[in-house]
């Protein structure tokens, strides 16, 4: 990180909900050691079949996981990120993913978006370009171009 992070303020979380956030934050500690594209990989498959978060579920989420970790209170905003991610996914839902960039100063970021705007982030909306996204809303699948068909049923 280029600059300091100012820790975030962590509430008590009930006793009920400790376990799905300390296993989201343990399995995204073990997801972010790896490539980015392997990350992206995993949780591409991993929101497969979710409704898109609203921003009270993502930052229900966000708050549970920085409860439960010092390091996603602090400067782990990958950890946090995908933390948060895995933890709507467990209530079957799923944010925006996203990491990005700026360039005044520089400064690499990773966070969760709910209806098109950061959840529980400091930053303004587009401060950061996006480099990277795992969204909510499956990308349409493009249907291959039909071509006109010969006789007994062979392309020409």
């Amino acid at each position: 990180m280029s600059q300091p992070m100012v820790p975030a303020t962590r509430s008590r979380l009930p006793l009920r909900h400790r376990p799905a956030a300390l296993l989201a934050t343990a399995t995204a500690r073990l997801i972010v050691a790896l490539k980015p594209h392997r990350i992206r990989r995993i949780l591409c498959v991993v929101r497969r079949g979710a409704a898109p978060a609203t921003t009270r579920q993502a930052l229900a989420s966000r708050e549970a996981v920085v409860a439960v970790s010092a390091r996603c209170a602090g400067e782990g905003c990958l950890q946090r990120s995908v933390a948060t991610a895995l933890l709507c996914r467990m209530r079957g839902v799923w944010p925006d993913w996203c990491t990005g960039v700026r360039t005044a100063p520089f400064r690499a970021h990773a966070w969760v978006e709910a209806d098109g705007l950061p959840v529980g982030e400091p930053h303004r909306p587009g401060e950061y370009r996006r480099m990277m996204v795992v969204s909510a809303a499956l990308p349409e699948r493009r249907l291959p171009e039909t071509q006109p068909r010969g006789p007994a049923g062979h392309r020409p």
